[in-house]
């Protein structure tokens, strides 16, 4: 697949339904809070149910994918620690460095990318969602302390994940595939609906947040740098991870392209909530998704020369 092609058929679709949110929300101002809610309440955990539903995954697989993604997450922490030290970033500037590179946007750009691209490998999609809950677990305990580490328990962060549903609905979705239980029409067919609207609705708010984001100042150092280090810098420990661990074929492919998407979306919602930065969160964001429509097609062309 030439990297022309991965740009048409995987990237610009993405670009278009973030241009249309953007427009839409330049003409509207939507309530962005409560399309949010559709989306983290409804109808993502809805396309997690499915996909991890029809999908088998074996034990082995997924042990070996959770090891990677902890030695991936270490690595890149320590990797940031660094570099914010080099940088000699004061302590909430690198707390929200430290967090646009360890933070991955897995969900709204993730999952509708690995939709795009393995729509006809649902393994290739459950691993994604995989690396998404696991990226969730890490916003809101590693992320999260970087902000907060001296106002919020270790209890408090707990409960925020347990009230998750996306984790509701994948331990549902993986116990009733492992105990092989029917679901029937009259449910499926929702849920499916449910599922098939996520793609372009997370795509749609995502460029809706972006274009509320200010454009001043939005090449800095600090910017730069850390975009480089989640474009750059993370998909290549994640090659060479890939290598030592000795992952191959579509399990390998997924796990490069999850680690190549641009900063989470969340760490920009965190910082503003605990008024941490905001503003250079919220253009680290912005910067580094559409620096990702170059990035993310190398690490997909890549992919399929090494790993397909």
């Amino acid at each position: 697949m030439f990297i022309g092609t991965i740009f048409i058929n995987i990237i610009i679709p993405i670009l278009i339904l973030l241009l249309v949110g953007a427009g839409l929300q330049r003409k509207f101002a939507f309530n962005l809070k409560a399309i949010s809610n559709l989306i983290t309440y409804c109808l993502m955990p809805a396309a997690v149910f499915i996909n991890l539903y029809q999908t088998e995954i074996d034990v082995q697989i997924l042990l070996e994918i959770i090891g990677y993604l902890v030695a991936f997450s270490l690595i890149i922490i320590v990797v940031t620690t660094v570099l914010s030290k080099l940088l000699k970033l004061e302590r909430g500037e690198a707390a929200i460095f430290k967090n646009s590179i360890s933070l991955i946007n897995s969900g709204n750009y993730g999952i509708p990318v690995s939709q795009l691209l393995f729509h006809a490998n649902p393994l290739g999609i459950s691993i994604q969602i995989i690396v998404m809950v696991f990226q969730n677990i890490l916003t809101y305990t590693y992320g999260l302390y970087n902000l907060i580490s001296a106002t919020k328990s270790g209890l408090e962060i707990l409960k925020s994940l347990l009230k998750m549903p996306v984790i509701h609905a994948m331990l549902l979705g993986g116990l009733l595939n492992w105990l092989q239980i029917p679901i029937p029409s009259f449910l499926w067919t929702p849920i499916s609906h449910l599922a098939g609207a996520f793609l372009a609705i997370a795509l749609v708010l995502l460029g809706a947040q972006l274009a509320q984001i200010e454009l001043k100042t939005i090449v800095n150092r600090t910017i730069v740098t850390s975009s480089i280090g989640r474009l750059i810098i993370g998909p290549s420990v994640a090659l060479l991870l890939i290598f030592i661990f000795g992952i191959d074929g579509v399990v390998a492919q997924s796990l490069f392209i999850a680690s190549s998407f641009p900063t989470s979306r969340n760490s920009s919602t965190l910082a503003l909530e605990y008024d941490v930065h905001p503003d250079l969160a919220a253009q680290t964001v912005l910067f580094s998704t559409v620096l990702s429509a170059i990035t993310v097609t190398f690490v997909v062309y890549l992919s399929t020369v090494l790993f397909v």
